[in-house]
């Protein structure tokens, strides 16, 4: 219910950062010497390429959480038997997909940083552009949102140390599969705004 109410809260954020979007790319400023409105939308030259790169790399890691998530599932399912002598269960399967999604989250927020800085270079106005201002902050936003789902499985990867019981991991794991799933689509969704509304 809580990860609900957050994703609420994320989609009512990101809500408003498109109506602002959408609303000053659309609008126009009194030019007095022309006696007319005029558009001072710069639209920004977006790295195609690299923006691609990491959308395969996010979608990716939700595949490998995926996999995490089920391994987790069994892990509880087999846990029950796993102290019997004479049988060999792994009950940390699904650690190293959590671990391999860790490092496709963080190889996506590399691959931002590397994005936001061929923008700068791509782009000449980038100073006094209000686009690039509104990319800038729907990415950032969004790569920080992404940050508190790596910390989480993170936690669902310490929850080994801390001897806790599968169930523990695979609570986590689930939660942090939904929240990471809707940064994804989230992602999706904020590329194609910059792309297709430029």
């Amino acid at each position: 219910m809580g990860v609900l109410l957050g994703l609420t809260s994320v989609v009512m954020l990101f809500v408003s950062f498109t109506t602002a979007y959408v609303v000053r790319k659309a609008g126009a400023v009194w030019d007095p010497a022309r006696n007319d409105y005029v558009s001072n939308w710069v639209p920004i030259t977006l790295p195609v390429n690299i923006l691609l790169v990491n959308t395969f790399i996010l979608l990716l890691s939700g595949f490998t959480l995926e996999l995490a998530r089920r391994r987790a599932q069994a892990d509880v399912a087999l846990a029950p038997i796993a102290d019997i002598p004479g049988i060999r269960v792994n009950k940390y399967a699904s650690l190293p997909w959590v671990y391999v999604t860790v490092l496709l989250g963080l190889a996506f927020l590399g691959g931002q940083y590397y994005a936001w800085q061929r923008i700068a270079t791509i782009n000449s106005n980038l100073s006094n552009s209000i686009s690039s201002g509104f990319f800038f902050v729907l990415t950032g936003v969004h790569a920080v949102h992404l940050m508190g789902g790596i910390l989480a499985l993170v936690y669902a990867g310490a929850t080994t140390w801390f001897r806790r019981p599968p169930e523990s991991r695979r609570i986590v794991i689930d939660v942090t599969a939904w929240y990471w799933h809707f940064m994804a689509l989230l992602w999706v969704y904020i590329f194609g705004l910059l792309y297709f509304a430029r």
